[in-house]
Order: C-alpha cells, then structure tokens, then sequence
C-alpha cells in the first residue's frame, strides 16, 4: 500500500522548533519530507524572488533522538514548495502543510503572511493545502525561542491535516488556515471562521534621522474588537479562545452579482 506524502514547510526557517513539532505531529499520518527556507523569511507572502539562489542544501537534524533528512532551501518559502515538488520529492505530496507559526495570521495580513503564501502556493499547483499558526507575543515573532509551546498546535495541525487526507472538500476550499489560541489545550473547541476586515497588525514610520539611514518599517498589533462580528478568525481566536479554522480560496473575485456590478459601472 502506498504511504501517504506530505510536504512540510514554514516561513520562518528551518530550524524552527514550530516546524519540528508538526514534523514530529505529522509523522503519525504519513512520509513527512521537511523542505524550508534556509533562512527566516516571514512576510514573503507568496512571493517568488529573482533573486533567490535556489540551492537545496540536504541537513540532518536529530529531534527527540530521531535524526531527520531535511532540506534548506535558498528562497522563499514559495519557492521552498516548488523546489520540493519539482526536485525533492521523487512522487507528488498527497498534502502540503506550512507551519507551525510564530505568531497569528488574521485578516487581511494572510497575503503578506509567508505561511500562508506557502500553502498558496501548494493550493496553486492543485494539492491539498493547510496553514498553521499560533498565538504567541510579538516578542517570539523573528525568534527560534524554545519557551513556546508548540504541543498543542501540532496536535490540531495533525487532526486536520487527517481531515484533509481523508475528506473531499468543496471545490472552492483550496486550503484551510488554523489560528491556535496560546492558551488552547487538546479539548479546545474549533470553529469555522471567515477572514475579518479589519488589518490586524498596523504598520509603524521608521524611526531615522534621514532617509540615508537604514530602517524598515515595524508593525504592531492593533485589532479592535469591538463591534468586531463574532464569526471572523480575529473574533474566534481572541475572544471566544477557540481554535479558528478558515476555509480559503484563489478565487479573490469580490463575492457579488457580477452584471449587477457592471450595470452600476456603466451607469
């Protein structure tokens, strides 16, 4: 019988102990190939960089005394997926995974998110798609810190990963994105969730003298909650502190009656 694929990457790096932890998760469920970005790469969104070396560079890594072949690859974590189902991978994955995050991915935010964009990009080449991330201070955001628990996140990135094994899902759910509460525990409740409108991380004017001076811009968590309604991803995870699982699309047409719209236009 053959033994189910999956493809396993992140955004931020492979030696993310988020990424270990679902390896470790996913083991459970199948052959895990483990193909990331050689180094941190969060915010590429789905990018695909010219200037990426593209060199895969074959690491073994020894997690819980188990010693992993796992692959570093020079580029996005886009480009990590192509690379591990156009040169890695000797059969195509049964599913793709990205994750486990550094910190939530809400909202508008999921184009910018590298996690995200790694399950796009799966997504876009007609393979099952999920993107986790947890909860976590914006203090753990660009680290590898070991004080985050990654346990419980895997747990459910295991449990729907098997969902998207085992079930067919509607054609117009290309990936599922989870969004894990710090505090969840197995027992925690899940609920399907749709994106809020609201941007969830607000960008911050560098601080320089001049613009000859080197800055990026920062950002910093600003959601509101309140009139926030209860059925968004922000709402689900912040307030009800449930695991929220939404169901994405490619599809970013506006949901709408499109020959009303025209008619409006042409008016």
């Amino acid at each position: 019988m053959k033994k189910t694929q999956i493809l396993l990457t992140n955004d931020d790096g492979i030696q993310s102990p988020g990424l270990w932890a679902a390896a470790e998760a996913l083991s459970a469920l199948g052959y895990v190939t483990v193909a990331a970005p050689r180094e941190q790469s969060s915010g590429m969104g789905r990018s695909l960089p010219g200037t990426s070396d593209g060199i895969i560079q074959p690491e073994t890594l020894v997690v819980h005394g188990q010693a992993w072949t796992v692959y570093a690859v020079g580029g996005s974590p886009a480009q990590a997926v192509l690379h591990a189902i156009l040169e890695i991978m000797p059969e195509p994955p049964d599913l793709v995974v990205s994750g486990i995050n550094y910190g939530e991915n809400i909202g508008t935010g999921v184009t910018v998110s590298g996690t995200v964009g790694a399950a796009m990009e799966a997504a876009a080449l007609g393979y099952r798609a999920l993107a986790a991330s947890l909860q976590t201070d914006r203090e753990y955001h660009l680290s590898y810190s070991r004080e985050v628990d990654f346990s419980v996140a895997a747990h459910f990135t295991a449990r729907f990963a098997r969902m998207l094994l085992e079930k067919e899902f509607p054609l117009d759910v290309q990936l599922l994105k989870l969004e894990i509460p710090s505090n969840a525990t197995t027992e925690t409740p899940w609920e399907i969730a749709r994106l809020t409108r609201q941007r969830y991380y607000e960008a911050l004017k560098p601080n320089r003298s001049s613009w000859d001076v080197a800055a990026t811009v920062d950002y910093r968590e600003a959601m509101r909650l309140d009139g926030e309604p209860e059925d968004t991803d922000a709402f689900v995870m912040r307030q009800k502190r449930r695991v929220a699982v939404t169901p994405l699309s490619l599809d970013l047409t506006s949901r709408l009656e499109l020959p009303a719209l025209e008619k409006f236009m042409r008016e």
